[in-house]
């Protein structure tokens, strides 16, 4: 049984993040995902901190480490490992594989980066359909206008055929 079975993806999914508009992973996450101690984790990346730009990774500022722990259920800021922690974005996770230079590291992320890419393709799929049900919205609109529309030219008709002028009737026949 390979390691990429092992963690279910649910469980990933989980450890993924929204901060600055950004999917994100935790550094320590990353660290238990790839087996290796978080401390080991952060010092390839210091090591290699070239590969490392900002939109790949970035460190979290102390209001979004209260938010981390306000909002997604963590206990404390101990929890995340004392400082504050490093985040990695998709890119990032995949550069952190090549830095560590693991057979499980290597796995994870490219389990991490499927998960990524799934979750980017639900978005798409519920944009995609968000715009059909405008596109509806707007034909039903136009639909209910001209109905109304018939309807008045209707009542228009009936006014008309209502008038004594309408109800005389032409004999047909032969006249005398």
């Amino acid at each position: 049984m390979t390691q990429k079975s092992i963690i279910p993806s649910e469980t990933i999914t989980s450890k993924i993040y929204l901060i600055r508009n950004q999917k994100i992973m935790l550094d320590r996450d990353l660290a238990t995902l790839y087996d290796v101690k978080n401390i080991r984790l952060r010092e390839q990346v210091k090591r290699n901190i070239e590969k490392f730009p900002e939109h790949f990774m970035f460190r979290l500022n102390e209001s979004e480490v209260e938010i981390m722990v306000s909002q997604n259920a963590i206990p404390s800021k101990k929890h995340l490992g004392g400082s504050l922690p490093y985040v990695f974005t998709e890119h990032g996770i995949l550069q952190l594989a090549n830095v560590l230079k693991s057979d499980r590291a290597t796995q994870m992320s490219i389990k991490i980066i499927e998960i990524f890419v799934k979750m980017r393709e639900m978005l798409t799929d519920n944009l995609s359909v968000k715009l059909e049900i405008e596109e509806i919205k707007k034909k039903l609109t136009n639909h209910s206008k001209n109905i109304e529309l018939v309807f008045d030219y209707l009542d228009e008709l009936n006014k008309k055929l209502d008038t004594p002028e309408s109800n005389e009737r032409k004999k047909i026949g032969y006249k005398k």
